[in-house]
């Protein structure tokens, strides 16, 4: 049997994203990732559907993301490209049940990481279609990987990522019921990473050069929910590894735009190292799963620095490119003289199709899309929980009585909470509302009880207004520099910029505008330090396209002072050359860190 989830998700049919979300899914279905099947070869000619193009991970990461943003969007046209997509993978599935592209002499040395992966997704579509043929499919596909891996067991990326398999075999379980499943589970666990032992016994610690799959930051992103969803089936704590883990990764790789540095392997908090976009978007997908393991709404702040900082800072304002690296400190994006991330490369964090290399490509999709899915969530003891915080609707049932409950917002840039609960006849259920970390709230109705606005009562035709306030205030980094930071927003001082387009063919694959390449350099002064420690918030601009430098929905006034810091190989220094002020203060503004492409958001105190 499997342990019950503290919170479920609703049907991806139930919710619908609005305001500045759904513009903010609207542009992404319009940027690289909403046209891959149209622009980039390996997912255009993949194997998958019969191409000679790449047929390992690149589909099923596109498909990961592209599937909920159609649904979410009721997007009919994208719904049948994703649907041509999946009827190529159902129709190409072997006799014996394997599923992924390549012929059965190469069975035994291909990389199992893809039939994890591929599962996963054929649930979501599942899951977002109805599609009645999925069950049949991925038991049959799950049944012969059970069989598979007795002889050739995992390893490589299925054997690091083994537990994603968890997500397709509790998703067939729970409409099954069939004790096979739970041995697969099982069998993953015991031929996968042992991640318990590998932070244990510090082998994370011992890591400190070129690449390896322990301490790869995608990995990590990916395996912080493994003992979480292991929990399900085998009884243990599911929160205890998550939360030392991660206090862990935050002390020594943390970054402060809310994730870890890793390009591509975990690099210490440096503000000049770099964070992978993969990472990024699958630590985003952990904290949605470990919220629903666990009941604790931290994993939710967490997801929101993500999805509000990191996320946005490393795709272009169209998101018609992205990087591969994010950096803190980015005053830059031109090829660098010589390497300093620990095992990317030169070019890793300029924008583009596909810079470094094509995972972030195929992968970025799925980060807005699955944040819209976690905004509503389901109790055990049947309440409804608003968790993500973002304007959207639900539409469900309650005791068989039709609800629909509207949340309208500008969080976390501004205003208030304002929900509209309607319900076809009366009703009671228990309304829970998350608040946000280092925030009050006052609100008319309920209280505060485990870090959730708590209203019990039955509901008709009501609206409930939750206000929040939250300081806008410094904090200290490891290096001595510090960053203003607002809820779980992170601040930046924008760079004037100026892009390069770069349009040309390698390797067979196409940039041409908007799908191209950029050099991106600076057009203004990036070297101060904070003058003083009042930051204030000044102003809001609320609108629905949040992430536009040019029209930032909330700014912050601080005054800098220049001070002497070095640029060479086309980076700024990791620190200031001194913290002495060589000119005088003036009042600058800050925006909104994912609201930057080039930026400076760790600054000394001058003196």
């Amino acid at each position: 049997m499997l342990k019950p989830l503290k919170y479920q998700f609703f049907s991806p049919r139930e919710i619908r994203p609005e305001g500045w979300l759904r513009r903010q899914l609207e542009i992404q279905a319009d940027g690289l990732a909403g046209n891959l099947d149209k622009v980039w070869r390996d997912v255009r000619e993949s194997a998958w559907i019969g191409g000679s193009c790449e047929g390992w991970e690149r589909v099923p990461y596109w498909l990961d993301g592209f599937i909920p943003l159609a649904f979410l969007l009721e997007d009919e046209n994208r719904i049948a490209r994703a649907k041509r997509y999946i009827d190529a993978i159902l129709a190409s599935q072997r006799p014996d049940g394997w599923l992924c592209p390549c012929t059965d002499g190469e069975r035994p040395t291909y990389d199992t990481w893809a039939v994890l992966l591929i599962a996963k997704v054929l649930a979501l579509w599942g899951e977002c279609s109805g599609d009645e043929r999925i069950p049949d499919a991925l038991s049959r596909c799950l049944k012969q990987f059970s069989a598979h891996i007795n002889r050739y067991t995992l390893r490589e990326w299925g054997a690091a990522r083994w537990f994603e398999g968890l997500i397709a075999i509790f998703w067939l379980y729970e409409k099954t019921g069939e004790e096979w499943l739970l041995i697969l589970a099982r069998k993953l666990r015991a031929q996968g990473f042992d991640w318990r032992a590998i932070f244990e016994d510090g082998l994370l610690d011992d890591l400190t050069s070129g690449w390896d799959f322990y301490s790869h930051i995608v990995n990590v992103g990916m395996m912080i929910k493994s003992e979480a969803l292991a929990s399900r089936f085998t009884g243990l704590d599911p929160a205890d590894f998550a939360d030392r883990v991660c206090a862990w990764l935050d002390e020594h790789h943390g970054s402060p735009a809310g994730h870890w540095n890793g390009d591509e392997n975990l690099h210490g908090t440096s503000p000049i190292s770099g964070a992978e976009l993969c990472s990024v978007v699958e630590t985003m997908y952990s904290c949605e799963q470990l919220f629903s393991v666990t009941g604790n709404p931290t994993w939710l702040d967490r997801l929101e620095r993500l999805a509000f900082n990191s996320l946005p800072a490393t795709t272009s304002p169209d998101m018609w490119s992205h990087q591969y690296d994010q950096m803190a400190n980015q005053v830059c994006c031109t090829p660098m003289e010589k390497q300093i991330f620990r095992s990317n490369g030169v070019e890793a964090h300029l924008f583009g199709l596909e810079p470094n290399y094509g995972c972030c490509t195929a992968n970025m999709g799925q980060g807005w899309p699955k944040l819209a899915l976690s905004a509503w969530m389901r109790g055990g003891d049947g309440s409804i929980v608003s968790a993500v915080l973002v304007p959207s609707t639900l539409k469900t049932d309650v005791d068989g009585v039709p609800v629909e409950i509207t949340l309208d917002t500008h969080y976390p840039f501004g205003g208030g909470l304002f929900y509209h609960v309607k319900a076809e006849r009366p009703v009671a259920f228990t309304l829970r509302i998350r608040v946000p970390e280092d925030s009050t709230v006052t609100c008319a109705d309920g209280s505060v009880k485990d870090g959730f606005l708590e209203i019990t009562k039955v509901w008709s035709d009501e609206k409930v207004a939750v206000t929040f306030f939250a300081k806008t205030h410094m904090e200290q980094r490891p290096s001595g520099l510090w960053c203003v930071k607002r809820g779980v927003l992170t601040f930046a001082l924008p760079i004037a910029e100026k892009w390069q387009r770069l349009e040309y063919t390698k390797n067979g694959v196409e940039r041409a505008f908007p799908y191209c390449d950029y050099h991106i350099t600076p057009q203004s002064e990036w070297a101060y330090g904070f003058a003083d420690d009042q930051p204030a918030t000044s102003s809001f601009t609320l609108t629905d396209t949040v992430f536009d430098p040019a029209n930032p929905p909330v700014r912050v006034l601080v005054r800098l002072a220049p001070v002497e810091w070095g640029f060479t190989n086309g980076h700024c220094a990791e620190l200031p050359e001194s913290n002495r002020a060589i000119g005088e203060a003036h009042e600058f503004t800050l925006i909104p860190y994912g609201c930057t492409n080039l930026r400076m958001t760790e600054l000394p105190k001058v003196e």
